[in-house]
């Protein structure tokens, strides 16, 4: 059974960091590649950041780039996302994605206010 659990969101001030992680489990992590989306109440999904299965290859949100990293431990099976310099607009439900097979996390909520 193909599982994707999130972890690390919370409630953070302007300009600070969060790390979320997603522990996999059910598939060959190590040959999938993985992504990061979000989602606002009333606006749709959008993909914050992916990575090739080796970590060789990552792409980001025009909006995110320079401020947040997308990385990898497949001897863990886990994705990460260590976000910086964070700003309201970066709130949402954060979700993992393994879009070679189309599976999704729960979700982690991270809300960016003063």
């Amino acid at each position: 059974q193909v599982q994707l659990v999130e972890a690390g969101g919370t409630l953070v001030q302007p300009g600070g960091s969060l790390r979320l992680s997603c522990v996999a489990s059910g598939f060959t992590f190590r040959s999938a590649n993985m992504a990061w989306y979000r989602q606002t109440p009333g606006q749709e999904r959008e993909l914050v950041a992916r990575i090739s299965n080796t970590g060789g290859i990552m792409h980001y949100l025009p909006s995110v780039k320079g401020r947040f990293t997308i990385s990898r431990a497949n001897a863990k099976n886990t994705l990460f996302l260590q976000m910086n310099s964070l700003k309201p607009e970066d709130t949402g439900v954060y979700y993992c994605n393994a879009p070679d097979t189309g599976h999704w996390g729960q979700g982690t909520q991270v809300t960016v206010s003063s």
